[in-house]
């Protein structure tokens, strides 16, 4: 038995098919203030009651990272994701048309809750400062996700890895964006130091160049790039 929603939407209004295999029915709205997926009388085959409310794809993107620090990347499937939420396997595919897509979305999301500043701390008055920040956000993620570091270099887990190439391209263009605007915001840099070849935003990417390479020789001591830079940037 098919069920037929037509007020379903995702990314844009289609309609849902579901095979019915298990008892009662699945029943998923969608609205773009709250991306939520409810769920009624639903039980897998086993027989075990799963979740009666399904929260957003925020919500699997945060179990997948807890899945990643206890076990690891070999950990995350469609199945062992679904199983830990504690919803279907079709749940989980209504975000995620793939293992490959889960993955690529968990490697963004991770790298965000890396590079997160915390509620209410203060602008970076100095781009060194943002620079020490930085490689204390990577510190700090290398113990929160074991293995992240050395194991994303730079592939990833799956047939198609061009959707998590792109957003691992976004996710370090938005941390590049930022150290470009606290650049920016420095008054005491020397604004002679840069010209019509030497950019901001070519520095920014020299910068972001080396402290990547950091990252991936899981060297957190910043103290070289800061001191080369406060060279650079403060006459």
């Amino acid at each position: 038995m098919l069920i037929r929603d037509k007020s379903v939407r995702r990314f844009g209004t289609r309609l849902l098919n579901l095979p019915c295999k298990t008892a009662g029915y699945v029943r998923k709205t969608l609205t773009k203030e709250h991306d939520t997926a409810i769920v009624n009388n639903v039980q897998d085959r086993g027989g075990e009651k799963l979740n009666t409310v399904i929260t957003s794809k925020k919500a699997i993107l945060e179990t997948s990272r807890k899945l990643i620090q206890e076990n690891g990347w070999a950990a995350i499937s469609i199945r062992s994701v679904a199983q830990a939420c504690k919803i279907s396997v079709g749940s989980v595919y209504n975000y995620f048309d793939s293992k490959s897509d889960l993955i690529a979305a968990t490697v963004e999301s991770v790298w965000c809750d890396i590079f997160h500043i915390p509620d209410g701390r203060a602008s970076f008055s100095r781009f060194t400062d943002c620079i020490e920040w930085a490689y204390e956000s990577m510190r700090r993620g290398n113990e929160k996700y074991p293995g992240f570091f050395s194991m994303h270099s730079m592939s990833f887990v799956g047939e198609d890895k061009s959707s998590g190439q792109e957003l691992m391209a976004k996710s370090w263009k938005h941390i590049q964006d930022g150290f470009y605007m606290v650049l920016m915001r420095d008054e005491k840099i020397d604004q002679g130091v840069f010209d019509d070849v030497f950019t901001p935003q070519k520095f920014v990417e020299i910068i972001f160049s080396l402290i990547i390479s950091s990252l991936l020789r899981h060297d957190y001591d910043c103290s070289g790039i800061v001191r080369m830079v406060e060279r650079i940037l403060y006459r």
